[in-house]
């Protein structure tokens, strides 16, 4: 009988662990998803340089993820502030490198949403500095006060009940407010604004790209919401459940707003829309019913749509709408879940919570993202020469083209190609 029970937990425990690396392997399976949809939103002379960065930045990130950011954010946390072990961890049962895989591809998206905001006129060398400030320490200390505690004691955040079920805020919208900090450190693209400030719009060169990386981000996104479970519980089916319905109304909701402000109907906005969706009720899939989790990606699509032209209209060029999905999608997610949640909706002290946390998160993550983008500036410059800009970091950065059938004059301007 003992050893029917412990060959059951045996299983279970394997069970839960393939589950995870599976959740995982979905989850790195958005890096792509990232890649395409931001390269087809850029001008082609610049989509290999989109495509290294974010290949490269979970390269970089993985490894500065295991040496330090895995144990700031989870190791032993007595404090409530920061972990204290599990660095560059090796020699511990096995069970325990399953999380740290899967929580390695988190801190890489997180990372990777600055990628598509700054794209085309930014220095590959400087953005990876980048990319690793925020994989290993951003990133990884608001974590610890949101979810910290694995190996012993809890983040302050965490404590106070702050809900934040698989990164609303601890990845989404710390990668944005990242963004943010990017943005306005890097400055707008050459011609995005006229002498006047009017927007003038730079389209990408391949829509069915940036459609192909929104598919893809969307079924990753069932591997990031129904892999933080951390097992292969029948909890997964609602959390899955609520996750593509909160994609699909944010679409609705971003058709409608279009609707609203008399716009055509963009594919792009509509993706975003999802995407924003999708970012809404990642916080609180676990706690929603349906109809709630339809109603904060419905809100959160809309709200997306809305924000854009006022971040054109105070002149910052984010090309991808990185701002306007996963910071307004991940505030908005972070306060819906506070009010949707089931069987204590509308809770004002839980709201009051969801509200600090997202303030804290704007505090942390934007204040240190701008410092250190200030720091990497004086060192290694953020922005491109405007002769590479005008050329395009494709050949500039990497000495390579991305379509040379359509660039050969690219290839005999200035510098020899290789």
């Amino acid at each position: 009988m003992l050893e029917s029970v412990v060959l059951n937990e045996g299983l279970s425990d394997a069970v839960d662990m393939l589950w995870l690396v599976v959740a995982g392997a979905l989850v790195f399976f958005m890096q792509a998803g990232f890649a395409f949809l931001e390269s087809g939103m850029t001008r082609a002379k610049n989509t290999v340089n989109v495509i290294m960065k974010n290949y490269c930045d979970m390269c970089f990130g993985a490894i500065a993820f295991w040496v330090l950011g895995y144990g700031l954010m989870f190791g032993a946390n007595h404090t409530g502030w920061l972990g204290t072990s599990a660095f560059a961890l090796h020699g511990v049962p096995e069970s325990q490198y399953g999380h740290l895989f899967f929580q390695m591809m988190f801190a890489a998206t997180s990372a990777t949403i600055v990628s598509g905001a700054i794209a085309e006129r930014t220095r590959f060398s400087a953005y990876i500095v980048g990319s690793v400030g925020i994989t290993a320490v951003i990133y990884p200390v608001f974590g610890a006060w949101a979810w910290g505690g694995l190996q012993g004691g809890q983040g302050w955040l965490k404590q106070m009940g702050f809900i934040d079920f698989a990164g609303s805020t601890v990845v989404h919208a710390i990668g944005g407010w990242a963004a943010l900090a990017a943005l306005l450190s890097v400055g707008p693209r050459l011609g995005r604004f006229g002498p006047d400030g009017q927007p003038r719009q730079i389209l990408g060169h391949n829509l069915t790209l940036v459609a192909m990386g929104a598919f893809i981000l969307w079924i990753g996104w069932f591997g990031f919401n129904a892999g933080s479970t951390l097992s292969a519980s029948v909890s997964l089916g609602k959390v899955a459940l609520n996750t593509h319905l909160g994609g699909a109304a944010g679409a609705l909701g971003a058709l409608g707003a279009m609707a609203m402000m008399r716009r055509k109907r963009m594919m792009t906005s509509t993706l975003n829309g999802s995407i924003a969706g999708l970012v809404s009720v990642t916080a609180g899939c676990h706690v929603m019913e349906p109809a709630f989790a339809i109603l904060a990606g419905l809100v959160g699509g809309a709200l997306s749509v809305f924000a854009a032209p006022l971040l054109e209209r105070w002149r910052i060029d984010d090309v991808v709408g990185a701002v306007s999905v996963h910071v307004v999608g991940g505030v908005w997610g972070t306060l819906a879940a506070g009010l949707f949640r089931s069987g204590d909706l509308f809770n004002l002290n839980q709201l009051g919570v969801q509200a600090l946390g997202s303030l804290v998160a704007f505090v942390w993550g934007f204040g240190a993202s701008m410092l250190m983008y200030w720091v990497i500036n004086r060192v290694v410059p953020l922005r491109a020469s405007t002769l590479d800009e005008q050329r395009g970091l494709d050949f500039s950065e990497h000495h390579e083209l991305g379509y040379p059938e359509f660039q050969h004059d690219a290839v005999h301007r200035g510098k020899r190609h290789g």
